[in-house]
């Protein structure tokens, strides 16, 4: 057995229509169809290999399902990559009669099915992607970090790190990004930059603030009335009105988009409350049920930045608190350097660790000068960044508990499966890749350090 595929899986497929097994190839960058070859020996270096027990797989399969207007088309087969022959002629076979009970659970046994399109309030097709790429964003870095959810659901994302590039210079800062439907129906991206404080002196679309205004915006986020701008030269538009609190941007929703719901949490609203709700302003509830199933009282009132109604509570620094620790794609923490271990990162890295993701960095060189690989991600509890030998996401996705590994700092021996063999296991000195026996230096310091025995006192 050629030991490269051990472990390999290849994907064959097949169109409907066409009924013919194909070995997937890749995807083209440039018109995104699939690039397939017959599964003949020959074209053995042309498959795509997975790792059977990685996560390469499922990625390509989102990716297919998420660039393919219509994945049913396809039907999709798994093989071990040693045997891609012989199992697509069986498989041949078996879809000349599908029906048939035999053939179904053989074909069963090889399926792969693309994960079913999410349905969103604003179709990917109709989005500019590349305009988003003139900030260093790229779609599949927005579905990494939990923000592609949010932008096609008419929400802002969390704070990304962006480069805005202009007369040769380039800016690097944090901003939010949102969705601007143009004329034309397709959507770009609109970019809202972090703001020393919230410009509340200015008049907001012909709208002046009173200090009364100023005083509520600050000291609760929200309006807390309906107030009428101006996007266009004499038309009036009713809105409710917050302040952004990651950006200090103000933001703004149109009053007739609002749909105040017949309960909040349990508790029935009645018509006044109705009324008010939808006109911005703050109502307390009695009796509301939390998802622990505990009984709370507290405001609610619509917050026109992040579109929904949210709960008010009378200890502003508790909710300002809550608010912090809650906020989806943001986690507190360090410094995220320009490089980890001698390996530079990219800007889409960074990102990542900056918004909670897991990065893989391979090539890194510990104090001892001996090279790594390991899954960074961010500890928002210590402040710091850990490293994993395995997933620590997937480890959480199966119940176990992910734990740093520093075996960098000492490497562990290939050939031992993670356990120290008996002749390295006193060697102080990080091992070499595959090494099982010390070198003639190792053993002389191995010899040189081991306790010396004494002769004791003879009585």
């Amino acid at each position: 057995m050629n030991e490269n595929l051990k472990d390999r899986d290849v994907i064959l497929v097949s169109e409907k229509e066409s009924g013919k097994l194909k070995a997937v190839a890749g995807i083209n960058p440039d018109s995104g169809e699939l690039e397939t070859v017959s599964p003949k020996p020959e074209n053995q270096q042309d498959f795509m290999k997975f790792d059977r027990h990685g996560n390469a797989l499922d990625n390509f399969m989102e990716n297919f399902s998420r660039q393919f207007r219509d994945p049913t088309q396809f039907l999709f087969f798994k093989v071990p990559a040693d045997r891609v022959e012989e199992v697509s002629n069986n498989l041949q076979e078996a879809l000349k009669n599908p029906d048939s009970s035999v053939n179904r659970a053989f074909l069963d046994v090889h399926r792969v099915e693309p994960p079913a399109p999410k349905e969103y309030a604003i179709q990917p097709g109709l989005v500019d992607w590349q305009k988003f790429e003139r900030y260093g964003i790229t779609r599949e870095g927005l579905e990494k970090t939990g923000n592609l959810d949010k932008l096609l659901d008419y929400q802002k994302t969390g704070l990304m790190p962006v480069a805005i590039r202009f007369d040769g210079e380039t800016l690097r800062s944090d901003a939010r990004f949102s969705l601007r439907k143009q004329e034309d129906g397709t959507f770009s991206p609109a970019i809202h930059l972090i703001r020393h404080k919230p410009e509340l002196e200015r008049p907001y679309f012909g709208v002046r603030f009173t200090k009364e205004d100023r005083d509520m915006l600050e000291k609760t986020g929200n309006l807390g009335r309906v107030v009428e701008v101006e996007f266009k030269p004499g038309e009036k538009t009713p809105v409710l009105i917050s302040l952004d609190k990651l950006t200090n941007e103000i933001s703004s929703f149109r009053q007739e988009w609002i749909r105040v719901p017949d309960t909040y949490k349990g508790v029935e609203l009645s018509e006044d409350q109705k009324q008010k709700l939808g006109n911005g302003e703050k109502v307390e509830l009695k009796d509301m049920t939390s998802k622990e199933g505990r009984k709370f009282d507290a405001g609610v009132q619509f917050n026109a930045d992040k579109r929904l109604f949210e709960l008010v509570f009378a200890d502003r620094k508790k909710q300002s608190q809550n608010q912090k620790e809650t906020q989806q794609g943001e986690v507190k923490s360090p410094y995220i350097p320009q490089k980890i271990g001698g390996v530079n990162l990219t800007d889409q890295q960074r990102g990542d660790l900056k918004t909670g993701q897991t990065v893989y960095l391979a090539g890194m060189t510990d104090r001892e000068g001996q090279k790594y690989d390991a899954y960074v991600k961010v500890n928002t509890e210590k402040n710091k960044l850990d490293f994993f030998k395995n997933n620590p996401d997937e480890a959480k996705k199966q119940g176990a508990e992910a734990t740093p590994d520093n075996t960098h700092r000492t490497q562990v021996t290939q050939n031992s499966g993670g356990k120290t063999a008996e002749a390295t296991k006193n060697v102080r000195e990080p091992l070499g890749k595959g090494q099982t026996q010390p070198t003639e230096k190792q053993a002389a310091k191995q010899e040189q350090d081991k306790p010396k025995k004494g002769r004791g006192v003879k009585m």
